[in-house]
């Protein structure tokens, strides 16, 4: 298995996280099928951060929510969801990696996945997260 670099690892999670929200199938079976189609890259940082962001999607979420500012989960754009959903898990599960890169990078995930709009959202509610785990 070749070496990724951690942007290509990121795209590759949030991929799979994506998906996931629109099937049925489990963790599981969706990097199951990931391996088989050999489009990307599924190595163990990659499926790390997948399994991570399933596991604990409940208290991820409950630290999204509260920094929407008058949106709710369900109005925001699956793509922009599921980044956040990944950022969160990583600025929340020890990662060695400073959350204004893991912001930075984030927004490079919007910025190529979703709509222009979505960009500077995703960048504002990651920026609050970032704020408030500050002030603790």
């Amino acid at each position: 298995m070749k070496k990724i670099s951690r942007h290509q690892m990121r795209e590759n999670a949030f991929i799979l996280v994506f998906e996931k929200m629109f099937q049925d199938e489990t963790v599981e079976e969706i990097l199951n099928v990931a391996r088989e189609c050999e489009e990307m890259e599924v190595t163990p940082q990659v499926e790390e951060m997948f399994r991570g962001v399933w596991q604990n999607l409940d208290a991820i979420d409950a630290v999204i929510e509260p920094n929407l500012k008058k949106w709710t989960k369900d109005r925001i754009s699956k793509v922009s969801l599921a980044i956040l959903r990944l950022g969160v898990y990583e600025m929340t599960s020890g990662s060695d990696v400073a959350d204004d890169i893991i912001v930075s990078e984030c927004v490079k995930l919007a910025t190529t996945f979703a709509h222009e709009d979505d960009v500077s959202f995703v960048n504002g509610v990651l920026g609050s997260i970032v704020r408030s785990r500050a002030a603790k």
